[in-house]
């Protein structure tokens, strides 16, 4: 029988943008498997001060739900740019292509949304200005 819960630090759960060479912008700790959810996709992403992540990205069927839970900045969805702070929350649908750029405190957000194996598209051009 599976445990009614799991309890993680999220800064025990690997760090993925350290290890696809990200690391220099952003944390990013993907934590659906060590939390053990089976259909719920959660992470959780500190962009360093000043910096943006290096891509944006979509799904084919996950809608988001970003929290922005310390320091403030933009995000950008598809051509629109919005300011975002501390308690703010943000709903993506699939489709939107998505990025964050920290301001000069940097950005913590958890971002949780159900869980879809392979949903998701890069867009390494992004953030072209």
């Amino acid at each position: 029988m599976r445990n009614p819960f799991t309890h993680k630090k999220l800064d025990e759960v690997e760090d993925s943008a350290a290890a696809h060479g990200h690391g220099e912008a952003m944390e990013a700790r993907f934590a659906q498997a060590a939390l053990e959810a089976e259909r719920t996709g959660f992470s959780f992403h500190r962009i360093k001060p000043g910096k943006r992540q290096p891509f944006g990205h979509r799904h084919d069927e996950a809608e988001e739900v970003y929290v922005v839970v310390r320091g403030d900045g933009l995000l950008k969805l598809d051509d629109e740019i919005i300011e975002v702070e501390t308690l703010d929350a943000i709903r993506v649908s699939s489709e939107v292509v998505r990025g964050f750029e920290a301001g000069e405190e940097g950005l913590e957000v958890i971002v949780f949304g159900p869980h879809h194996e392979g949903d998701g598209e890069i867009d390494p051009g992004f953030w072209n200005d």
